[in-house]
């Protein structure tokens, strides 16, 4: 399956799983735009995507503001002839510890990036997507949305608010022909895992497997699939399928995976 003459979105896709996401994207003749804050990376960004694809596009903004994902996507679709075949909302940070531990401002960046940035794009997306015959709209969620995860609690949280939102829109886009999804995984070698400041005890129990392209396969076959769970790695089904056998008793599995 080919997406030549398709129309992607990702925000946040400048660097780790985005941008491989991005060039998955680009490589299978998909004109691609990526956003991120960074306007040197999203210039570094579109020159690597124009050399695989037909054609990129970058805007330098913010998931948090709402007024500048409308501005991106509005400006990103007037010059592919209001198309949107798929946006991918990805944009997002990550603080382990104990949550006592974890600062005031952390856990608002965790809520305004991963929440709002999530619903940002989405909403600003709509539109778009709606007037595109068979849009995608996919974003990235956790296998720390199949049960709460102790020492990512507010990480947990802000997944699983995207795990209701997918599902909920996946129902309620199917009138506008609209496919929602989101992307499970565990840890994935990206330096946001690696480069963290403090590392839970479950990252060297369960390891760090999952490559940024194993994700960026992933999510091709999601904007070309109809369902709204995607699983990525033998880690992501395994919990999905111990959370759904064993309900309150995941509560030992988490724990044990925390003990030291």
């Amino acid at each position: 399956m080919s997406l030549g003459g398709k129309v992607a979105f990702v925000a946040g896709g400048t660097s780790g799983i985005n941008l491989e996401i991005a060039r998955a994207l680009a490589e299978q003749g998909a004109k691609v735009a990526v956003l991120s804050r960074s306007e040197d990376k999203v210039k570094a960004a579109v020159a690597e995507l124009e050399r695989l694809g037909p054609g990129a596009a970058g805007f330098a903004g913010d998931v948090r503001d709402f007024a500048a994902m409308q501005a991106a996507l509005r400006d990103f679709t007037a010059g592919a002839d209001g198309r949107l075949d798929a946006v991918f909302a990805n944009a997002g940070v990550l603080f382990m510890g104990p949550h006592e531990q974890i600062e005031r401002a952390q856990k608002d960046l965790l809520v305004d990036v991963n929440v709002r940035g999530v619903l940002h794009t989405f909403d600003a997306a709509f539109p778009h997507l709606k007037r595109t015959p068979g849009g995608h709209a996919v974003a990235m969620c956790s296998t720390s949305a199949e049960y709460g995860a102790p020492e990512h609690a507010v990480y947990s949280a802000t997944k699983f608010f995207v795990r209701g939102l997918t599902e909920a829109l996946e129902i309620e886009w199917r009138r506008h022909d609209v496919q929602v999804s989101a992307i499970y995984v565990a840890y994935v070698q990206t330096a946001m895992v690696f480069d963290a400041k403090v590392k839970p005890a479950s990252i060297e129990r369960l390891g760090v497997k999952v490559t940024p392209q194993q994700v960026a396969e992933v999510v091709w076959r999601a904007v070309h699939g109809n369902r709204s769970h995607w699983r990525v790695g033998m880690d992501a089904r395994l919990f999905n399928l111990a959370t759904r056998l064993l309900g309150a008793r995941m509560a030992s599995v988490s724990a044990w995976l925390m003990r030291s």
